[in-house]
């Protein structure tokens, strides 16, 4: 296997990975699910971020499971978006 087909199968098997088409803003997203998801899925994170808030920890996995939906916003206009490459 050469490196170029490794990475083939990286991105395949993770889709969180991206390549080479993937844009910012659904990399940016992918990498806040994952994040938000790890937190409410270990009790112990969630624990630390409601002491942090000061917060219940079922109010602080309730409001990361809302923001899992749109975590960095909605999508930017492809018009904006070319203007920033």
């Amino acid at each position: 296997f050469g490196m170029h087909s490794q990475t083939e199968q990286l991105f395949a098997r993770h889709v969180g990975t991206g390549n080479a088409d993937t844009k910012k803003h659904t990399w940016l997203t992918n990498q806040h699910r994952d994040t938000l998801s790890h937190i409410v899925s270990d009790y112990s994170l969630s624990t630390y971020v409601a002491i942090a808030e000061g917060e219940s920890v079922e109010r602080v996995r309730f409001n990361m499971l809302q923001r899992m939906g749109r975590p960095c916003g909605p999508p930017p206009n492809a018009s904006k978006e070319a203007e920033s490459l």
